[in-house]
């Protein structure tokens, strides 16, 4: 098997799948949290713990102490390990037989994004982590490029994608645009998975990428402007737009921004005032989440768009919205709109504390070059917006502050 992993760094570090299975065949201690930068290191505990149907709890590597007590009790807790009999030498037919027999007994742990507050504590069995997972014999040749945080759930579903099918993964999170251009070309990457805030890392669109033939985009509003510079990026590629969460996994798949409701799950989704609810048998198992008689509060605020067939369009996050003198403010409209200007590679629009107005709205902009000033700006989004809506303070930088999950932060 010549499959690889690409890890850790962008010299393209690699070990085979044969490798892998070495590592795994002479392991003997098995860690029930596993919290490390090595994006190999997570994957083989996943793997492991499928082996052996125990339990694995991923924990951001940049969690602080307080977050980890808080979490799950003394964070020294993380360094005690089960020691087994070595389960010797293991290929890939082993490990989807061990997976078959364990998996009513396995699940994984793993934590929201926290951008609200403490992250919530969420488990997941391997029928609902892998719920959408495709195998088949077309797919063997796909080469991933992983461009999400292994511990969160994207990046669960992307890793089992890759894995089931035995298919090479390269690391794309946090690498430099000039070094994933060259890591997609080079390696001829057919398949990536990421945020808009990911691929807005690419542009402007003057690099094609040909062998890139699925794009997948989830966990923020998927704006049109940066689907038709994907487009000419990627132009063979089929680009996808899901909706999903870390609660429920992925739900929702689409070509533009409308997502339809497939008729057989219709029945564990509702819309009410505009925010979506999920019943609670989509909802992994957690002690963390309020529901209300079987439904649980997405917090996504949408738009109905038809009930026949129902489909609906993302808004915005129910907690992002900016109050502002008597005025609330979706800040993920006001990106949208200032996305549109030319010489906006990205934004991020925010609220500053004023003890006048509640907020004063801000935003931080990339720009492609310094012939988009402040004045030509604020030009263009007088006739696009109203006055309330346009930020009050414009700052050109050359990177926005993301998540643990890579989406937009909006704790500026």
């Amino acid at each position: 098997m010549s499959k690889v992993f690409y890890y850790d760094n962008i010299e393209g570090f690699e070990i085979s799948y044969d490798n892998l299975f070495k590592d795994l065949s002479e392991e003997n201690n098995y860690f029930l949290y596993c919290k490390t930068n090595s994006y190999y290191s997570v994957f083989k505990h996943i793997i492991l713990s499928l082996i052996l149907g125990e339990e694995l709890i991923l924990l951001d590597n940049d969690f602080s102490k307080e977050e980890i007590n808080k979490l799950i009790g003394d964070e020294n807790f993380i360094f005690n390990s089960k020691s087994f009999k070595s389960i010797g030498q293991v290929s890939f037919k082993d490990i989807q037989e061990r997976i078959n027999f364990n998996k009513n007994n396995w699940k994984i742990t793993l934590f929201t994004s926290g951008t609200t507050g403490l992250p919530k504590k969420i488990s997941h069995d391997f029928d609902s982590i892998s719920r959408f997972v495709k195998r088949d014999k077309k797919r063997r040749d796909n080469i991933w490029g992983f461009a999400y945080n292994p511990t969160h759930m994207a990046g669960l579903q992307v890793f089992f994608q890759a894995f089931l099918n035995q298919n090479t993964i390269v690391r794309l999170f946090g690498v430099s645009r000039t070094n994933c251009f060259k890591l997609i070309n080079n390696l001829k990457i057919t398949n990536i998975s990421a945020t808009p805030t990911f691929y807005r890392l690419l542009l402007p669109p003057d690099l094609i990428c040909p062998s890139l033939q699925n794009l997948t985009s989830g966990g923020e509003k998927f704006d049109s402007k940066t689907l038709q510079k994907l487009n000419q990026m990627f132009p063979n590629s089929r680009i996808r737009n899901v909706y999903a969460s870390t609660e429920a996994g992925t739900l929702f798949a689409s070509n533009d921004e409308v997502f339809y409701i497939k008729p057989e799950i219709s029945h564990l989704m509702k819309i009410k005032n505009n925010e979506l609810y999920l019943h609670s048998s989509l909802i992994g198992k957690s002690n963390s989440l309020k529901l209300n008689d079987n439904w649980y509060q997405t917090g996504d605020i949408v738009d109905v768009v038809t009930n026949k067939p129902n489909a609906f369009r993302f808004v915005s996050r129910k907690n992002d919205g900016i109050n502002t003198g008597g005025y609330k403010v979706n800040p993920t409209e006001v990106e949208d709109v200032i996305r549109l200007c030319n010489g906006v590679i990205d934004v991020s629009v925010f609220g500053k504390k004023n003890s006048l107005l509640g907020n004063i709205i801000s935003c931080q902009v990339i720009r492609s070059d310094n012939t988009l000033t402040e004045k030509c700006l604020r030009l263009f989004l007088q006739e696009k917006l109203q006055e309330f809506k346009i930020p009050r303070i414009i700052t050109f930088v050359d990177s926005l502050k993301t998540t643990r999950s890579g989406k937009l932060s909006r704790n500026n």
